[in-house]
């Protein structure tokens, strides 16, 4: 999947405003039964939340959340708080839930 675009980031961040975390990282922080979750977690829904619990620190969180993306192949689209909002495209077409906007060419903003 190639990089997202600002754009679709904005438009995934409106979309995860309502969603609930699914992922929590506690005192022990990023152990592989928490990957494990979130792996789990991106089978079902390709949008999902990651809340820290015990890492109140940003550059903790950052070093935790490049660690998510980087073993679940996962984007991280925007921190707000203690929350982590991820999105990976589900593999499948076939069990795709989401569809991200594309830049139609004619359209304001930068290129």
């Amino acid at each position: 999947m190639k990089k997202l675009e600002g754009f679709q980031r904005k438009y995934l961040r409106g979309v995860a405003h309502g969603l609930k975390p699914v992922v929590f990282i506690g005192q022990k922080g990023l152990t592989p039964e928490v990957l494990s979750s979130a792996e789990m977690a991106f089978e079902r829904h390709e949008l999902i939340k990651v809340k820290f619990n015990d890492f109140k620190e940003k550059a903790e969180k950052t070093e935790i959340s490049a660690r998510i993306e980087k073993e679940t192949g996962a984007e991280n689209v925007g921190m707000i708080g203690h929350t982590a909002i991820f999105y990976r495209q589900q593999e499948d077409p076939e069990k795709r839930k989401m569809s991200l906007p594309q830049r139609d060419g004619g359209g304001r903003g930068r290129g």
